[in-house]
């Protein structure tokens, strides 16, 4: 590490065995400062008590503190507090550690750095980038590194109301692990046996069922059928409020995993919500579920179909400027090859019955009643080649975990959706969108309001009713984040 008589300066990645994570940023803030102390002047400290005391709150956000050097901070400022003259060699040390741990959570509150995973992979999602050193440079000046810091954190509701819960989780962690059932065949009300008294231990412990319900005996009763369908509606379960097989592994998913689960997905919310307008389109992958959100309400909510786990949906955003009524489908040649190939040779008027025409070395199907598509299609162009879209398999929106396509997302009310979309021009009512599909023709329509479409993959968040909502994993995302997180604090 290059230090003048000055100050310091970043060329190496590591400090007293700490790793700089943001050195790039360090060496060019230090440049910027011409390699002048931040921290440190006239041998004394300002500020760092407000650091830390924003590193602490950052386990709040699901942040590791050992991203930040707090323990290496906190011994280099206390030997510097009880020295009359301060190693100075010691302080630009920590004077660069200080740095780097402001930049560093700066970084991860606001998600103005790289994500952690690359964009190439599904996971692309769209973030503003932040101005993390002059952020740091208007805190020193304005003594308030605390202040700047906190202010990064996303202030959206959906972010606070997770974030609280977390803290609620972590509460009850610190009592304990929250209690196991025992294995068994499905039991419902009027049972009676141990696992009714374990049942109610554990609903009372995450507060699906009420403290004084929590030693109420052997007995299914009916206050607790209700508290098992509560559970069940939070965490996207058939809500029969039976305990069969999959409500049985929901339940005995470890308080310390759900704690993960809740920390992984605040940082998906970091990576998108600096970015929502007032008016925006929402689809949450792993609650097969769209929303169309105006100044922070639901005004449209359905049910949709997204791809299978290993077609699975990607995550991005993208504005959306038009939708096409009675499309054709022009089928991927992966498709073609794994799917429509297979069903031609066991059966050779497979592609008349379908509507079905090659064009030259495509295929492609006619709009019409048995298009995949359906009647409606609506499109934000990306890198995916994913829209979403009508379909004839209406039956697929009464399952309850909905992961059908092969990418594309599936609506349950295309009509209502369009009808939103297009209530601004005047020359599409609902009824000349039904007119205009009667007729079989397929035609572009722009949106008057063109708005941005998030497909987003949240496991866990709050809902607007303020309950903690828990969703499965269906593609293994947590486990690949969790994964990448660990490696190393991103920048």
């Amino acid at each position: 590490m290059q230090k003048n008589a000055g100050g310091a300066g970043a060329s190496k990645k590591t400090i007293l065995g700490e790793q700089i994570y943001s050195a790039d940023l360090v060496d060019e803030f230090y440049k910027e400062r011409a390699y002048q102390p931040a921290w440190s002047h006239a041998g004394s400290l300002s500020q760092v008590d407000m650091l830390i005391k924003a590193v602490n709150e950052a386990d709040g956000d699901g942040l590791s503190s050992s991203y930040y050097h707090l323990s290496r901070i906190k011994s280099l400022a206390d030997d510097a507090g009880r020295e009359s003259f301060p190693d100075p060699t010691r302080l630009a040390d920590l004077d660069i550690l200080l740095t780097d741990a402001f930049l560093t959570l700066a970084c991860h509150l606001s998600a103005g750095c790289d994500n952690p995973l690359p964009a190439a992979s599904k996971w692309y999602a769209k973030s503003e980038k932040v101005d993390v050193a002059y952020r740091l440079e208007q805190a020193l000046g304005k003594n308030q590194i605390y202040e700047v810091l906190t202010r990064l954190r996303p202030g959206k509701g959906i972010y606070n109301r997770l974030r609280s819960a977390l803290a609620q989780y972590k509460g009850l962690a610190s009592k304990g692990e929250w209690p196991q059932l025992a294995a068994g065949p499905i039991f419902k009300k009027g049972a009676r046996s141990g696992r009714v008294v374990e049942l109610r231990k554990r609903l009372a412990a995450s507060g699906d069922l009420g403290a004084d319900e929590a030693t109420g005996g052997d007995k299914f009763d009916d206050r607790l059928e209700q508290a098992v369908i509560t559970f069940q509606k939070r965490h996207g379960l058939n809500n029969n409020g039976a305990v069969g097989p999959e409500t049985l592994i929901a339940l005995n998913v470890p308080l310390k995993q759900r704690i993960r689960q809740m920390e992984l997905n605040m940082e998906r919310l970091r990576w998108i919500l600096g970015n929502q307008e007032e008016r925006f389109i929402f689809v949450n992958i792993a609650d097969f579920r769209m929303r169309v959100i105006e100044k922070g309400k639901t005004v449209l909510t359905m049910k949709v179909v997204v791809g299978k786990p290993y077609q699975s949906t990607p995550i991005f955003t993208a504005q959306m400027n038009h939708l096409v009524i009675n499309p054709s489908w022009h089928i991927p040649r992966s498709i073609v090859q794994k799917e429509i190939l297979a069903k031609i040779a066991k059966n050779p008027n497979y592609l008349a019955s379908q509507n079905i025409e090659v064009v030259g070395n495509s295929y492609r199907q006619r709009p019409g009643a048995r298009n995949a598509l359906g009647r409606l299609k609506f499109m934000f162009p990306n890198r995916y080649d994913v829209y979403l879209h009508d379909t004839p398999s209406k039956g697929l929106f009464s399952k309850n975990v909905r992961a059908f396509s092969h990418g594309c997302i599936r609506i349950e009310n295309p009509l209502g959706l369009a009808e939103y979309l297009l209530k601004d021009n005047p020359r599409w009512t609902r009824d000349k969108i039904i007119a205009a599909i009667g007729k079989g023709t397929e035609q572009a329509v722009h949106l008057p309001k063109p708005l941005n479409v998030y497909l987003v993959y949240l496991t866990a968040w709050v809902d607007a009713e303020g309950i903690l909502q828990f969703r499965n994993d269906i593609y293994g995302r947590d486990k690949d984040l969790d994964m990448a997180i660990h490696k190393r604090p991103y920048i």
